[in-house]
């Protein structure tokens, strides 16, 4: 899988992409990550890339032309690349989103800056979609583009030390994980459920999807809006 960032930034991702499970990922070339320095692409010797808003107010808007330059020499390098803005009145990222990324197999991520980005960019067609991160304002989008390439690293095959940790994770199946213990099995008065520890699988499988769903109507009831739930898991979620 390939992302391509286009940001004011790029040194912002020096250190993430080199740690952890997802510089592993990069190293074992299962992902490449591509930043493109946007003042690259334009065209006065100060390299700007904003100026002040149409209309007054507060604050400095991104400049249609360095951004459009950017896009069109990337795509005539890669034309199938899904081209996305990130911007807080997007749809919300989440795993059916990352998901979708993998299977598309080649993103480009456009990182904002300042009070906003000039409309034109989305007027005129040249981004696939807008995406956010969530209910909230960054300084910019480099954050939200680092927290999207993990998510989608982690559903490339051969990314994970286990792979079966995978569909576990929450949200994978629409709902949030089961609670997690280990040793020691008493700490402070507090026992580690003893199904865990009795080694019937069958009975810890059926623990573990009953805790699943619990938590998530406590903590994530909007998740179980429209699910279509299993006379199972309905069952479960009686008991």
């Amino acid at each position: 899988m390939r992302f391509t960032i286009v940001t004011l930034f790029p040194e912002f991702f020096d250190s993430p992409l080199e740690a952890g499970l997802l510089g592993k990922a990069i190293m074992r070339d299962l992902l490449s990550v591509v930043r493109v320095q946007l003042r690259d692409f334009t065209c006065d010797r100060h390299r700007t890339v904003d100026d002040t808003p149409f209309g007054g107010g507060p604050g400095m808007v991104m400049m249609v032309e360095p951004l459009v330059t950017a896009l069109e020499s990337l795509r005539e390098e890669r034309p199938d690349t899904h081209t996305v803005l990130l911007t807080p009145r997007g749809r919300r990222f989440s795993q059916a989103v990352a998901l979708e990324w993998v299977e598309s197999g080649d993103i480009t991520l456009i990182c904002g800056r300042y009070e906003g980005i000039d409309e034109r960019l989305v007027q005129g067609g040249f981004v696939d979609e807008e995406v956010s991160l969530g209910d909230f304002v960054l300084n910019g989008g480099e954050v939200a583009a680092l927290a999207m390439i993990e998510a989608c690293s982690r559903l490339l095959p051969g990314a994970m030390g286990n792979e079966e940790s995978v569909p576990n994770d929450s949200f994978y199946q629409g709902i949030l994980d089961h609670p997690h213990y280990t040793r020691p099995r008493e700490f402070r008065g507090m026992e580690a459920p003893p199904v865990l520890l009795g080694g019937n699988h069958a009975e810890i499988d059926r623990w573990r999807r009953q805790q699943a769903l619990k938590l998530t109507r406590q903590l994530r009831p909007d998740l179980l809006e429209g699910m279509e739930l299993s006379p199972a898991d309905r069952k479960l979620l009686e008991s």
